[in-house]
């Protein structure tokens, strides 16, 4: 069986042995870096997207009381105009 050797018999060191495992190394190290960069990149997106999600329904709402003001106002200054009608009326 042959094998490969860092150092040969003559002591000649065999630089193939030793970059390409470690390129192998860098390779698959690199790719475990960009995955786990990207995995956290769609969790900040997730919340983000809840976030946004929250907001939406934060902004709904507000639009819906902000109508149900308005109706009531609009009753307020008709009860105020009957008022006022109803004093310059008697004074």
């Amino acid at each position: 069986m042959t094998a490969i050797h860092a150092l040969a018999a003559n002591g000649n060191v065999n630089w193939n042995a030793i970059v390409i495992p470690l390129g192998i190394l860098a390779v698959v190290g690199g790719v475990i870096a960009v995955i786990v960069a990207s995995y956290f990149r769609l969790q900040g997106h997730r919340a983000d997207a809840v976030a946004m999600a929250h907001y939406r329904k934060l902004a709904e709402d507000a639009v819906a009381n902000q109508q149900e003001l308005r109706e009531e106002l609009a009753k307020l200054t008709e009860k105020v105009q009957a008022v006022e009608q109803l004093m310059r009326d008697v004074g």
